[in-house]
């Protein structure tokens, strides 16, 4: 009977904790099902608050400019390369040591100032040796002309043979011959002589020294002492568009002179102002451009040889075009258009004509000046759709005024 009775207890306290366990988890259940039913409940009135607000609104907010009229530049650009007029690889004439420099490297110099001097003392010497011989000879020059004058005196008295005046007369003509010879060996010494001294032959800018004083040089060698480039004035040589040749030919015949602009390869810098020099003979087939060549006074010595520029040629100026925004202007495959923001903050695409672009503003056709254009938002837009300005505030809904009050 004892071990019936603690059988029985035992089972009462079993009973009683299961008991408690499943009143906890019913708590605990009751508990997330309300809070997610508030969340739910919650989440749905704001989606219906967000819906109430679109549905209030319903206009996409864009951003727009208006339509302006005025003048525009019709330009052409290219890939430039600056080109000197004239570029002078300096060599020595003569062969010998190389004993004086007269210039600093990348010194600006004048046609026929002095840079560099070979030893002069050889051909001194033959300049020396040419002027003696040339003496010598007028000297004999003059005594055979003097005994041509007394055969001459003589012949006429009878007391010579013809055939002695004639071998004293062909004895002058040789000696004057070997006069005229030594005359031209002294010029070409003296000429040795002047080429001794290396002397700039056009205005430039002087490169990097090739060679060092001490070391001998030889006469037209292949290795130059030191290279010139004329960079005032110095010219770009860019393409165009075989389309335009007939425009660029018709203002050259008319004596017009074009505008080129030099611009920095990122477009943000002018660089320097010049005018077009001509156009090339004919046109590359396998890229449809020609080579144009503008000339550049360079007085601030921006544009150095052989570095890549933008080339700016200014064709004409449109005067009176309407003038957009590139930012306004769509394209799809087949035309270009824009969408015209009506009366009513509708929008309407319109089909339009680009005449041309400059910079970030283009002319175009088929949009009326004062018209506004959108120029971002375009993502939900189709004709019809309502929109608000960015920046403008929308007008107030009827009778807000009173019921706000």
């Amino acid at each position: 009977m004892r071990t019936t009775g603690i059988a029985m207890s035992r089972l009462r306290r079993i009973s009683r904790r299961s008991l408690w366990i499943a009143a906890s988890l019913l708590l605990v259940g009751a508990g997330v099902l309300l809070s997610q039913r508030q969340s739910q409940t919650g989440a749905g009135g704001q989606g219906g608050a967000q819906k109430g607000r679109r549905g209030a609104g319903g206009a996409i907010p864009v951003s727009a400019a208006t339509v302006a009229k005025g003048n525009m530049d019709e330009t052409i650009s290219g890939l430039g390369t600056v080109t000197s007029f004239y570029t002078a690889s300096i060599t020595s004439r003569v062969a010998g040591e190389l004993t004086e420099i007269h210039y600093r490297e990348g010194q600006l110099v004048k046609k026929g100032d002095l840079l560099a001097v070979i030893d002069p003392r050889p051909y001194q010497a033959s300049y020396v040796q040419a002027e003696g011989q040339l003496e010598r000879d007028q000297a004999v020059l003059a005594n055979a002309k003097l005994d041509l004058g007394r055969y001459q005196l003589a012949i006429a008295q009878h007391a010579i043979p013809e055939q002695t005046l004639a071998t004293q007369q062909a004895t002058v003509h040789q000696d004057e011959g070997t006069v005229k010879v030594d005359q031209g060996n002294l010029d070409a010494a003296k000429v040795n002589v002047e080429y001794t001294q290396i002397r700039a032959p056009i205005d430039g800018r002087v490169g990097l020294r090739a060679v060092d004083p001490g070391n001998i040089v030889q006469a037209n060698g292949t290795a130059p002492l030191m290279t010139i480039t004329q960079i005032q004035p110095i010219t770009v040589i860019f393409t165009i568009p075989e389309d335009y040749i007939s425009d660029v030919i018709t203002q050259e015949r008319g004596g017009k002179k074009m505008r080129v602009d030099a611009l920095s390869r990122d477009n943000q810098e002018e660089l320097s102002q010049g005018t077009l020099l001509t156009l090339d003979n004919l046109v590359d087939t396998s890229t449809g451009t020609v080579r144009a060549r503008a000339i550049f006074q360079n007085r601030d010595i921006k544009l150095f040889p052989n570095e890549f520029v933008n080339a700016r040629l200014l064709v004409k100026t449109l005067q009176g075009v309407n003038i957009v925004p590139n930012a306004a202007i769509q394209r799809n495959n087949e035309v270009a258009f824009v969408y015209v923001i009506g009366a009513d903050k509708t929008v309407k695409s319109r089909n339009v004509k680009v005449a041309t672009t400059d910079g970030n503003q283009s002319a175009v056709t088929g949009v009326n000046p004062g018209e506004q254009l959108v120029t971002d938002g375009f993502d939900k837009l189709q004709d019809g759709s309502k929109v608000v300005v960015r920046g403008n505030k929308p007008p107030a809904a009827a009778g807000s005024k009173e019921q706000s009050e």
